[in-house]
């Protein structure tokens, strides 16, 4: 058998025998054969130990069921029920318990979760023994790991609270984080909500002119930063671009910053902060009390402003107790940035489950951060594609080099089974990878994997737990076999957000949408999928006019108007493309040309002007001059014929 084939190799491996890898990529071909290019075969299974010990597991013996899918079906038809095993097994504290878990008296679309209740969700974050390790950090340019305590870093997040306070910031005031993810990154987040303000996060990697948007738009009174880091062997300063954003609000915040002297009038240094000698407990609210506000790029130009609750935390949590499988023994890394929702989510999937987060300040692609994921004996670890191939085309990781790793996670952009196949190889084949999809609006995932499921490089097997969702192919008919299609979400589930600071939530998710199989109300996401043979689904990419680029959602408007501001730019369109073979999209602009140009000139020139305006993490891949772009009848572009041709 296929299967048969594959594991006498792993076997091997694990014995001792490794080869180079392009025969471990020859060996899983030849195995499979064309299922390997058609459908999920899978590369790693659970082991008895895998399968007893996993959280699902004991979750599947409690409810009665035999196998996962069983457990997923009694959990979308038992929404309630399911919530409450979640929030013991995740030590949810309660000022005053909720009435109930789910009140539906307004409809699937205004979902009232947990009524009644009263919380502070930070206390939940604390329920570990004090002495238990919170933290593991390094530097890129520091030796061995350093470790903070539960004990350490709650006294510091009540410090944080406490100075904001005496600051003068009130419960419902924003506070933007624009900092790196380090231990003062994560206090200050949880400090934070701990005094009832709401978080505005920002990525450090945007313009000045981008952070004062965000800033605008969260309504921050404060943001806190630090004055330089390090990154790649580089020096990145922020607090002058803080400034800057500063400068343009008018004086409407002022800044917070870890580093060293020289501020500016108006501005806190971080320990003149901490000194605060007020007291006072966290904020208690209610669930649907707004504790932090997060962007992702809409079609409009404007950053979507989503709010987390109280409440979201509660979808981190649990999708890394059953899905990522987080134990308190855990040690949980995911290079990632607090303005992403994965920032976030890595706080509160580490803390709800008593586990360990190891945090790494710099550019996580060299073989430096491979030896830090070794010395803080990680067993947990994210990525994302890019990541990945950037390791692989370094040779930065050796094989098995990454033994003590259990489980793999993956999300942020669609992946290349080659280069998940060689991610396997680093842990010897122990450790799945669990695709992991969903969104900021989301809290967590709506696709991914599970540790009681075989594992196939790039492939999800499953909707999360909580979830159901259906495939609808284009003209809105329910695609029930195999097939590729736009993946629709039927509420309602825990974590999915109910509001926008900044657009219509009705219009963004629900206008429009066709009807589920049963008649359900269907809400939109945007993510196109393949249904595999065997039932597993690979990711398409997005199917609306929003791509990922790098792990970064921006909107195709948001890249035209930067374009469109050149002087040889009539018109243009930008697309995100899927590299051969899967991988991260590639963002290729359709340019209308004033004049003659030279497609390379023309393409540094946007790479210049994209990066100083937006992001230096987007990346030009190619310019293509065209005659005209094409529309519909209302004249809007039609960007997936572009995406198609140039694909083609």
């Amino acid at each position: 058998m296929a299967e048969d084939a594959w594991r006498r190799f792993v076997e091997a491996v694990r014995g001792g025998d490794r080869p180079p890898f392009p025969r471990h990529w020859e060996a899983f071909l030849s195995a499979y054969g064309r299922l390997a290019a058609e459908g999920a075969p899978p590369a790693w299974w659970p082991d008895a130990a895998t399968r007893d010990g996993a959280h699902l597991t004991s979750l599947m013996r409690e409810v009665g069921v035999e196998d996962y899918p069983a457990l997923h079906r009694w959990s979308v038809a038992n929404r309630d029920e399911l919530w409450r095993k979640v929030l013991p097994r995740l030590g949810i504290v309660f000022e005053e318990p909720p009435d109930v878990i789910l009140d539906l008296e307004d409809g699937v679309e205004k979902p009232r979760w947990l009524p009644g209740a009263r919380l502070d969700i930070t206390r939940s974050c604390f329920t570990a023994p004090p002495d238990r390790k919170a933290i593991l950090f390094t530097r890129e340019d520091a030796g061995e790991p350093e470790a903070w305590t539960y004990g350490q870093l709650e006294a510091l997040v009540d410090r944080f609270a406490r100075g904001l306070r005496q600051s003068g910031l009130s419960p419902g005031d924003g506070v933007a984080l624009y900092m790196p993810m380090t231990p003062e990154c994560v206090a200050a987040y949880l400090g934070t909500v701990r005094a009832g303000c709401r978080v505005v996060s920002v990525a450090d990697s945007f313009s000045a002119a981008e952070l004062a948007k965000r800033m605008e738009i969260g309504k921050a009174r404060a943001v806190v930063t630090v004055h330089a880091y390090r990154r790649g062997g580089r020096e990145i300063t922020l607090y002058p671009r803080v400034r800057a954003a500063l400068d343009g609000l008018g004086g409407a915040a002022h800044a917070i910053v870890v580093g060293p002297d020289g501020l500016e009038a108006g501005d806190v240094a971080w320990e003149d902060l901490l000194s605060s000698r007020e007291s006072g407990e966290g904020f208690v609210a209610s669930p649907d009390h707004v504790t932090n506000v997060l962007f992702s790029s809409g079609t409009t130009g404007t950053p979507k402003a989503i709010p987390w609750t109280a409440l979201t935390p509660l979808k981190c949590g649990m999708d890394a107790h059953f899905h990522h499988d987080v134990h308190p023994e855990d040690v949980v890394c995911w290079p990632t940035n607090i303005g992403w929702m994965m920032g976030p989510w890595l706080i509160y999937a580490s803390l709800l489950n008593d586990a360990t987060m190891a945090l790494y300040e710099g550019a996580p692609a060299g073989d430096r951060f491979a030896r830090f994921v070794r010395e803080a004996k990680v067993s947990m670890l994210g990525v994302v594609p890019s990541l990945v191939r950037s390791w692989r085309a370094n040779e930065a990781v050796g094989p098995g080099a990454w033994e003590g790793v259990r489980v793999f996670s993956s999300t942020g952009e669609a992946s290349n089974p080659e280069d998940y196949l060689w991610l396997m190889s680093l842990a010897d084949y122990r450790a799945p990878v669990v695709e992991y999809l969903g969104g900021t609006e989301i809290g967590g995932g709506h696709i991914t994997g599970t540790v009681v499921q075989p594992s196939s490089p790039a492939a999800f097997t499953t909707p999360a737990l909580g979830i159901d969702v259906a495939l609808l192919d284009e003209e809105g008919r329910v695609i029930s076999g195999e097939g590729e299609g736009e993946l629709y979400l039927v509420p309602p589930a825990l974590g999915l957000s109910q509001s926008l600071l900044n657009a219509d939530h009705h219009a963004t998710y629900y206008q429009g949408c066709p009807s589920g199989p049963g008649g359900e109300i269907l809400r939109r996401h945007g993510d196109q999928m393949a249904r595999l043979p065997g039932g597993c689904y690979r990711a398409l990419g997005r199917a609306d006019d929003t791509m990922n680029l790098g792990g970064i959602k921006v909107s195709s408007v948001e890249l035209e108007r930067v374009v469109n501001d050149h002087p040889a730019v009539y018109e243009s369109a930008a697309v995100g493309v899927p590299a051969p073979g899967g991988g991260a999209e590639r963002l290729v602009v359709f340019v209308v040309a004033e004049h003659a140009v030279d497609r390379a000139a023309l393409r540094d020139e946007l790479q210049k002007a994209i990066a100083a305006t937006l992001n230096p993490l987007f990346r030009v891949h190619d310019v293509e001059v065209v005659e005209a772009l094409p529309r519909t009848a209302s004249n809007k572009i039609v960007r997936r014929q572009l995406r198609t041709r140039y694909a083609g």
